[in-house]
């Protein structure tokens, strides 16, 4: 929604969100819009691909520090679901400055919080700096010639991860190749201002805090085909 609501500041032609069914733990891949006409500038560009994961991220910070307000402690007695979800930074922190030293192993988490994992976990995945992701624009937008080969390399550090840490990851580097390496056109000047600059910072942050690098535990890719010879 954040992105549609910036495309008509901009007055860019655009659909409402479509959200994408997908056969995974939230039954979505999240949601996209479609932009059926130019975008006027790097700076349009910039504003519209941020603004999805800003509103996003503030949504699940709100969640979650609902969530933990919440939640219960619970010591040795924590509830674990079936999939064993692992916690990003944000989630850290904001339990530190809720609950002081209780770590969050010692709490039952309210159901809100897996709301807001959701929702750190899709800014996360927004803000990779590839294709046509969201960060994928921001990279476009600042250095349009640095584009490709920012998200060639994305998909080379994805493999990896996907390797050692979540077998998930090895989709992303599919997608974003379907997507496509290639970016709308956008007009190569003026370039981008100094506040989005800072603005990139920002998002750069934003990755960091709600990145995980195994967002489910146990579901590297030798762990995942162990569990399959074990069945």
């Amino acid at each position: 929604m954040g992105h549609y609501l910036f495309c008509r500041k901009y007055g860019v032609w655009a659909t409402l969100p479509f959200f994408i069914p997908f056969p995974s733990l939230f039954g979505t891949m999240g949601a996209f819009i479609r932009i059926r006409s130019p975008i006027q500038s790097r700076n349009a560009l910039f504003d519209i691909g941020i603004a999805g994961p800003i509103a996003g991220f503030v949504v699940a910070v709100a969640v979650l520090w609902i969530s933990l307000a919440l939640s219960v402690i619970s010591p040795g007695l924590a509830s674990l679901p079936a999939v064993q979800l692992q916690y990003p930074l944000i989630f850290q922190w904001a339990n530190y400055l809720r609950h002081g030293g209780v770590p969050l192993s010692q709490w039952n988490l309210h159901p809100t919080a897996i709301a807001a994992w959701v929702g750190m976990f899709a800014t996360a995945l927004n803000l990779l700096p590839g294709g046509q992701l969201d960060g994928g624009h921001l990279v476009f937008s600042l250095a349009p010639r640095a584009h490709r080969s920012v998200s060639a390399l994305v998909m080379v550090t994805l493999l990896p991860l996907g390797y050692y840490f979540w077998a998930g990851w090895l989709i992303w580097p599919i997608l974003i190749g379907v997507t496509g390496l290639r970016h709308p056109i956008v007009p190569r000047w003026p370039g981008v201002d100094g506040k989005r600059r800072t603005l990139a910072i920002v998002a750069l942050i934003m990755l960091i805090l709600t990145f995980t690098p195994a967002p489910v535990a146990d579901l590297s890719l030798p762990a995942f085909i162990h569990q399959i010879r074990g069945h």
